[in-house]
């Protein structure tokens, strides 16, 4: 089975860029027609979905995020990379990747087991 792993520093200063990691095994990111998601959850709120890359190199973003997303892939290393720019204390959350196989919203397979990210000073 398909299974994921975030890495990334879990601690990040305001104004800085975070940059997380999604390693993928069991699975090619390239395999059609599979997306590939980051989401993530604040402190006492519910989860969000930040974008998503696809098996082409596609990518979706959250209206509410793209302006500060960046999501990008290195297929020879089976990863997937989210940056976030400008972040301020309101982004610390888990942050998750996980696997779509069907289109739609809201239908994900597999996940990381998430990553803890802290924006403070």
């Amino acid at each position: 089975q398909v299974q994921l792993q975030e890495s990334g520093p879990g601690l990040v200063k305001p104004s800085q860029t975070l940059s997380l990691t999604c390693t993928v095994s069991g699975g090619s990111i390239t395999t059609n027609y599979y997306y590939w998601n980051w989401i993530r959850q604040p402190p006492g709120k519910g989860l969000e979905w930040m974008g998503s890359i696809t098996y082409s190199g596609s990518t979706y973003y959250s209206p509410s995020l793209k302006s500060r997303t960046s999501i990008s892939r290195d297929t020879l290393k089976n990863q997937f990379t989210l940056q976030l720019s400008s972040v301020t204390p309101e982004d610390t959350a888990v942050y998750y990747c996980a696997i779509q196989v069907v289109p739609g919203q809201n239908n994900f397979g597999s996940w990381g087991q998430g990553t803890q990210v802290t924006v403070s000073s």
